[in-house]
Formats: structure tokens, C-alpha cells, sequence
């Protein structure tokens, strides 16, 4: 593994077979992980502290099931503001963190300033958030949609050998 000059890492087909196993069960221990990859124990182990030291495997997390346990409704919220100093992002960043149920936040390109997504039980625990975030801070618009039907959802990245995908 090697990094190139744009900070990526370059990976081998090996560092790919660990981080392809890692995204798909990362309870795996590093005996189970070194057969699933057909490395040696010691290889696999030295070439997954390599991959966390990098920062590529930034943690192991549980993934739940957001409607077995009760957060049913995903909105996603665009948001546009007429403030773009220094203290309003702080008050933003701050009201979002104390919000558990806006699960992502992007600061985009475009007519749009920012783009989260939510995942609440429902409408009435939506229009709460809602409520809670502009009370906090100043915006300029919100506008939502919500989640009629979940086609496609993974925390799985496409992985490659290249430090650059292209097409």
C-alpha cells in the first residue's frame, strides 16, 4: 500500500480482498479475515493495522435496521441560507450535532447550501426537528422530501485497485 501524491492510497488486490471482507462483516477477527482473504495470519494482521494507521478503516461499527426500531420516515432536507460567516457555521454545526435523528449533512455546490438526511419514526417527529433546527440557527430555506420506497441503501464502497476510478 502506498500513497500517491494526490493523498489517496493505492491498494493491492490483497488490501482490496481485506477491505471488501471488512465492509461486508466487520466482526470478522483476524483469523477468520485471513482465511476469508487466503492470507497468513501475520500478513493479514499487519496489513489491517496498515489500513486503520492510514486512516482507510476509520471503525467498526453494528448496522441497525432504522424500522425495526421504530424510525420509519427518511426526509431529505435542503437547505439554503443567506449567512456564510464563520459564526453561523459554528451555530449550524452545533445545532446539527445535538440532533441524533439528522443522520448525514453535505455542504454542496449548486442552489442548495447543505443537504441532510433525517430518519425520524414519523411526520409529527419530523416537523419537531424541523422546528428544533430553526430555532437554532437562521435559514434562508428548508425544503424536504421523504422516502416513498428505499430501492438501494450500502455503506459499501467500491473498491479498486487504482487510486483513481474513472467511468
Amino acid at each position: 500500500m502506498a500513497v500517491v501524491p494526490s493523498g489517496r492510497l493505492s491498494l493491492d488486490e490483497a488490501d482490496i480482498r481485506i477491505l471488501g471482507a471488512l465492509q461486508k462483516d466487520g466482526t470478522l477477527s483476524v483469523a477468520a479475515l485471513s482465511e476469508v482473504v487466503h492470507l497468513s495470519h501475520n500478513s493479514c494482521w499487519r496489513r489491517l493495522k496498515r489500513l486503520e494507521a492510514a486512516g482507510a478503516v476509520k471503525g467498526r461499527v453494528a448496522l441497525l435496521d432504522p424500522e425495526k426500531l421504530g424510525l420509519e420516515l427518511t426526509a431529505y432536507v435542503s437547505i439554503r441560507t443567506s449567512e456564510h460567516n464563520d459564526e453561523w457555521l459554528r451555530s449550524f454545526a452545533h445545532a446539527v450535532e445535538t440532533m441524533p435523528e439528522i443522520v448525514e449533512l453535505y455542504r454542496m455546490t449548486g442552489d442548495v447550501d447543505y443537504l441532510m438526511k433525517i430518519r425520524v419514526a414519523n411526520i409529527a417527529a419530523y416537523d419537531a426537528v424541523y422546528k428544533k433546527l430553526i430555532g437554532m440557527v437562521k435559514l434562508t430555506d428548508v425544503s424536504s422530501a421523504f422516502a416513498m420506497e428505499e430501492m438501494k441503501n450500502t455503506t459499501e464502497l467500491p473498491l479498486s485497485t487504482s487510486p483513481c476510478r474513472t467511468g
